[in-house]
């Protein structure tokens, strides 16, 4: 999935985010409340504009619809179903140049790219979406000694307001304060570490438009290691002032920690559990 394009026409500049590597790389490692940087411009203009310009609706077909206490989002991983060009940018972002760059970037060599985007690919919210303060799965789903190191998404929303909220909130690991907030504005990149308490999460039902969603492109490296790490499905968090909405936060979290050995002892993917959520939410498929 490696571009062809001309010199002329690159979705990432090389040349300008490796000169500025020592900077950010150092940034990095100091940020709080753990690893991550944000870094805006990311793609070059034509690209992201290109990227979001066929950023496909939220329909049916292909797309999975995560629909349950702690999230109410949307995601479209299948490769063959991607938009031509938002297909091959995500190849660009998956070729060894790139996990180089990103290598640099957090200091965690041999990373790995996941060709099945499981979890990640194209997500997109409509109004009311959400999605509680978590810490991601660690192991993929499908590759036991596969442990989930970095995490990058790209925003795509373009005159995206404060007041729509969405926010991504990275609170710290003791989950007693909420210390970054980034708005998902127009290419924004945001990397940071997936450690087992890396929350984070954009909790507030968003307010955008009815004629808008949040759109953005999440991709997820891993690395390989020579003994199986500890697995641990999503680990969803309430926050101090949830109140009632704690034990239910709690008890979803055990479903999807259930579905999540099953998925991987009967190799389902994420597309199952979408079908049955929308039969009770009352969607056809």
């Amino acid at each position: 999935m490696h571009s062809t394009l001309s010199d002329q026409q690159v979705i990432f500049d090389f040349g300008k985010w490796n000169a500025a590597l020592p900077e950010h790389a150092k940034a990095y490692a100091s940020a709080q409340p753990y690893p991550h940087i944000v870094l805006d411009n990311f793609l070059e203009e034509w690209a992201a504009e290109k990227a979001m310009r066929e950023f496909p609706p939220v329909k049916d077909e292909g797309w999975i619809h995560y629909v349950h206490f702690n999230e109410k989002k949307h995601g479209l991983n299948k490769t063959d179903l991607l938009p031509p060009f938002v297909r091959q940018v995500i190849g660009e972002l998956n070729t060894p140049r790139f996990l180089s760059y990103v290598s640099q970037l957090t200091g965690i060599d041999h990373l790995l790219a996941d060709e099945m985007l499981e979890g990640g690919g194209l997500h997109q919210s409509l109004r009311g979406g959400f999605l509680n303060v978590h810490a991601d799965f660690t192991v993929h789903p499908h590759k036991a000694n596969w442990r989930r190191r970095v995490n990058l998404l790209i925003y795509l929303n373009r005159d995206w307001q404060p007041d729509y909220r969405g926010d991504l909130e990275l609170w710290d690991r003791e989950m007693t304060q909420c210390r970054q907030k980034i708005s998902p504005v127009f290419n924004r990149c945001v990397l940071f570490n997936t450690d087992e308490d890396s929350y984070h999460g954009l909790p507030d039902p968003i307010t955008c438009p009815e004629d808008m969603t949040r759109k953005s492109v999440a991709l997820y490296y891993f690395t390989e290691e020579k003994t199986a790490p500890r697995k641990r499905s999503t680990n969803y968090q309430a926050r101090p002032g949830d109140g009632w909405k704690a034990p239910f936060i709690y008890l979803d979290k055990k479903f999807v920690a259930l579905y999540s050995r099953v998925k991987s002892t009967l190799g389902i993917n994420d597309d199952f559990i979408s079908k049955i959520l929308s039969l009770f939410s009352g969607r056809k498929k």
